[in-house]
């Protein structure tokens, strides 16, 4: 499913850039613009991109127009060595598209000084071609990327969330099973690594939807499996910590219980102060309790008790992302 759903982003981009090339062109031509064929150039240059970068590179597209073309006139006007002006020409626009960090006009802006070191036009007629040139490049792309498949990508980023959180829970009762019987197989670790190369698909997912979508408050997916993420990573150290364990100790049991209970939690629409103050109250129990006798029970107490502070922080991921939503994610989300 998931390879079927990037052929369909890689095919509907080609067809994009294809489409979108070949009507830029056949504009140009239909008005009669010389070198008409790098219209199509610019737009696929400008539909690489998701339809946030399509709106800004296109103005900054046409803001730098106007530098280009004096750059032009000052190299290719004073300067005979076609190679030698060129070069001064390139050099200019490069130092100051990344001085106004605005690199992705270099290409465009380059194409536009070819033409006019090519003609050594810098009539107002040869000018107002070059800018018909990248008005007709930007407005296919910014017209075609208005077009995106952003309610199935939206469906898609959800079920995402719920299978992260079924993997989480899974992972959290490998983990309490280990503590209640003493084995945990490779293959409890391999699902945690697993889950973390997922995680970092679906951010970037997050991250392509927010940049293709005009509506409020798409940062809140990004946020989401950023806390996800920083939870599988509590986990992977958790499987670590309990390796450690040379004998079993006896409150392990009441820390695989409180896993499993906490297992039925890991839902995207959950608060956990109840989830908190059970653990709490498991802090208290073992605090309260004797003292163990022998130095390896001593080292396995330890390091349950880290693991019961491993589990307050994957909480506090939780508590600290709910802290962070404004009211107009928490009533477009959790309401």
């Amino acid at each position: 499913m998931k390879k079927w759903k990037r052929l369909k982003k890689r095919l509907i981009l080609t067809v994009k850039i294809a489409a979108g090339s070949s009507l830029a062109i056949g504009i140009a031509q239909n008005l009669q613009l010389d070198y008409a064929i790098s219209a199509g150039t610019i737009t696929l240059l400008t539909l690489m991109t998701t339809k946030w970068e399509t709106v800004k590179l296109s103005v900054f597209r046409l803001v730098t127009f106007l530098v280009s073309v004096i750059t032009a006139w000052i190299a290719f006007a004073h300067i005979d060595s076609i190679w030698f002006s060129y070069g001064v020409f390139i050099f200019i626009i490069v130092f100051l598209s990344e001085t106004m960090g605005l690199r992705a006009t270099i290409s465009v802006n380059s194409v536009i000084g070819a033409h006019l070191l090519t003609s050594h036009n810098f009539t107002v007629a040869s000018i107002w071609n070059e800018f018909l040139l990248v008005v007709i490049g930007v407005s296919i792309a910014l017209f075609l990327n208005l077009f995106h498949d952003n309610h199935n990508r939206e469906k898609d980023i959800i079920a995402d969330m719920r299978y992260t959180e079924g993997r989480l829970q899974s992972a959290i009762r490998n983990l309490a099973d280990y503590l209640s019987d003493g084995e945990i197989g490779k293959e409890a670790l391999d699902g945690i690594c697993k889950l973390e190369e997922e995680l970092h698909e679906f951010l970037k997912e997050a991250y392509e939807f927010q940049e293709n979508t005009f509506q409020s408050h798409p940062g809140y997916y990004i946020d989401y499996f950023e806390m996800r993420q920083g939870q599988c990573r509590i986990l992977h150290d958790l499987y670590f910590e309990m390796k450690k364990i040379q004998s079993i100790p006896e409150q392990a049991v009441i820390v695989a219980n409180y896993m499993l209970y906490l297992a039925d939690y890991v839902i995207e629409l959950n608060e956990p102060s109840k989830q908190m103050d059970r653990l709490n109250s498991i802090f208290d129990s073992m605090a309260a309790q004797e003292m163990p006798i022998t130095r390896t029970d001593f080292e396995s107490r330890a390091i349950l008790y880290h693991i019961l502070m491993d589990l307050e922080e994957f909480l506090a991921y939780k508590s600290r992302f709910i802290k962070s939503l404004n009211e107009k994610q928490l009533d477009k989300y959790w309401n």
